[in-house]
């Protein structure tokens, strides 16, 4: 070859060299692009506009009725059950104890992130029947004996069959002065249910040992509509915000997969979250609660940190579990952007079920969502809807942030 044709080869050479780097160039500079717009679409999902959630507030009410006046007694917890799989579909898996798991796929190769809570309700068994045809049970969960006293209950049967009973207490006339000084433990209580023998309440009644029984109460709007009143809040608004979130999110969109999980049994050891958990596999969980409601006299006005109409709970801490500070921080962002009422909670005592999810396999970061409710573990717990709706707002908002690049960067502590 010449060196002219060299010359001539070479600049060619050059010349189809630089085109190929310049359309790479252009190649990667799109692919960058395109990932940022991605990620910012991502992250930037449309939320819940302040007129899609006063929309949501009538549907909200209606659920609440249905899930709080179901009978859901820590291990029958069928009837809560029911409403969930009504509610959102047949694509569900579940553990071998009767938790619920609802897998929903916003965007392939997404997070896994788990947003529940528990179906159950503090409530009683029947211990056994005394040869009048009176019920002695035991609890189901942490009652105080001073709030039971002459409330009625259902107890369900085997058969799947309501029967009404009054929970018994002596009149006052008859009560000494030492008497009436003390709170009656429950084992000195009995559930009368108009019998007259034990073979009645077996044969005629159809109640046996093992029976669960939960108070009877009817869902009410109060004066103030706003209010809500009934049993169960702890954790009806749990369940109620996992079912509304999930559907909020398949219309809205969301880079993750969704498992929305109904877990059994937390009010007597958060079991059923445990065994749940096994089976969702998450990445990041947020916690539904009834989180009992600190507003009422008694207390220090400046630890407040449950005020009926002051807006979501987020507890930073409780004895069984500290917050994810990483992914408190991802809350804390979407709660000052979407302009969301937040009450923040450093509890000293209490639980819930980030107890056992936040310690699964390597660890689940994971925070809780409160509705601040006024006498829970009673037959009678109060509610505003407006911190169920700001709760919703939150759940929404945080999980339409939790896509792939931010959750991992949520998990990896090999940097400094």
């Amino acid at each position: 070859m010449t060196a002219a044709k060299r010359s001539k080869g070479d600049k060619a050479s050059k010349s189809k060299d630089k085109a190929k780097k310049t359309k790479t160039k252009a190649k990667t500079t799109t692919k960058a692009k395109t990932n940022a717009k991605a990620k910012k679409t991502s992250t930037k999902a449309k939320g819940l506009t302040p007129k899609a959630l006063k929309d949501l507030a009538a549907p909200s009410i209606a659920l609440l009725q249905r899930l709080t006046e179901a009978h859901g007694a820590p291990g029958h917890e069928a009837g809560v059950r029911d409403i969930v799989r009504d509610e959102l579909g047949a694509n569900f898996q579940s553990d071998k104890l009767g938790s619920l798991v609802y897998e929903q796929v916003g965007a392939e190769g997404g997070p896994r992130v788990m947003i529940t809570g528990h179906m159950d309700e503090v409530g009683f068994m029947v211990h056994s029947i005394t040869p009048e045809g009176l019920l002695r049970f035991a609890p189901l969960g942490g009652w105080w004996g001073h709030s039971l006293m002459a409330h009625r209950v259902r107890i369900m049967t085997l058969a799947g069959n309501e029967v009404l009973g009054v929970i018994t207490s002596k009149p006052p006339h008859f009560l000494s002065p030492e008497e009436r000084k003390k709170v009656l433990s429950l084992d000195k209580m009995y559930i009368d249910v108009g019998a007259t023998s034990a073979e009645q309440v077996t044969n005629e009644f159809g109640i046996s040992q093992g029976d669960t029984v939960v108070p009877d109460s009817n869902f009410t709007r109060m004066h103030n509509p706003d209010f809500l009143l009934c049993k169960a809040f702890d954790n009806r608004v749990g369940v109620g915000l996992t079912i509304q979130a999930t559907q909020t999110l398949a219309k809205l969109g969301h880079p993750n997969t969704i498992l929305a999980t109904a877990t059994v049994q937390e009010e007597v050891g958060t079991r059923g979250a445990q065994t749940a958990t096994a089976v969702a596999k998450p990445d990041i969980a947020l916690v539904m609660e009834g989180t009992p409601g600190d507003d009422l006299p008694g207390g220090a006005k400046d630890e407040r940190q449950a005020v009926l109409g002051g807006g979501v709970q987020v507890r930073l801490m409780d004895p069984t579990a500290i917050a994810h500070r990483r992914l408190i921080q991802v809350v804390r962002e979407a709660s000052e952007q979407e302009n969301i009422p937040v009450q923040w909670a450093v509890r000293r005592s209490g639980g819930t079920d980030a107890k056992v999810i936040h310690l699964h396999d390597a660890g689940i970061p994971t925070v809780v969502f409160g509705v601040p409710a006024r006498y829970i573990h009673t037959h009678n717990s109060i509610i505003h809807i407006q911190d169920y709706l700001t709760a919703l707002q939150l759940t929404v908002a945080v999980a339409q942030r939790l896509d792939r690049s931010t959750v991992d960067s949520l998990t990896d502590y090999t940097q400094g």
